[in-house]
């Protein structure tokens, strides 16, 4: 059986080996959208290159944000289970939600809720009548 504090040691490597891939993400995932769409300059001009790398750092940040915070929820459940630890938890799961959010809206230039309707042929959604 393993003891306490070498649970905590090895949660801790879990948590820090997240934050790396997180980090990893941001830093690689931007440069490599970056690059992208500097070689699309020339194939599909400059306003579709630059789209396409707010696309490609928009995907990036929403991947990057996710492993951070399975970094946070391992530290929170596993290492730091204390009140304050979760409040904290709980505000950056707010601001990541928020982020997301904004950051898919941004990405697929629509609501949510509203994409069905949009991609749908006759703008009902998924919807079927009822017979």
């Amino acid at each position: 059986m393993i003891d306490d504090e070498r649970f905590d040691s090895l949660m801790e490597l879990v948590v820090h080996g997240f934050e790396i891939a997180g980090v990893a993400v941001l830093v690689l995932g931007g440069l490599a959208a970056f690059v992208n769409a500097g070689w699309s300059v020339r194939r599909v001009g400059v306003r579709e290159a630059y789209e396409k790398a707010r696309r490609g750092m928009g995907r990036v940040i929403l991947l990057g944000l996710e492993l951070l915070i399975i970094a946070d929820n391992v530290l929170t459940i596993t290492v730091d289970p204390t009140l304050e630890s979760a409040l904290g938890l709980g505000l950056i799961v707010l601001v990541r939600t928020f982020l997301s959010f904004s950051l898919e809206v941004e990405l697929e230039g629509s609501l949510p809720w509203r994409r069905a309707a949009e991609s749908s042929p006759t703008g009902a959604g998924d919807r079927t009548p009822a017979s």
